[in-house]
């Protein structure tokens, strides 16, 4: 997982740079747009990677402890989703 996260924030880095590069130059509103977006979905992809990690791992790990450690793992994970 850290090693799939690390480079799609990477990439991610790469296309914000390149966003940055375009307003300071003032090119074309929608291809800043454009290049926002794949910003948007390189950290959309490393959220899903972080994700999918925590619950194979973390939150399975704290469902099969007390009822306390699986609400918990619970709450913290609709917590996040709650933030949107």
């Amino acid at each position: 997982m850290k090693g799939s996260s690390l480079h799609r924030l990477q990439i991610a880095r790469g296309h914000l740079d390149k966003v940055l590069r375009m307003v300071q130059r003032d090119e074309y509103c929608i291809d800043i747009l454009t290049q926002s977006q794949a910003v948007q979905s390189a950290l959309r992809e490393v959220d899903a990677l972080v994700l999918e990690n925590h619950l194979q791992h973390c939150v399975v790990n704290a469902v099969k402890g007390s009822p306390d450690e699986k609400n918990n793992a619970i709450a913290e994970v609709v917590k996040v989703f709650r933030k949107k």
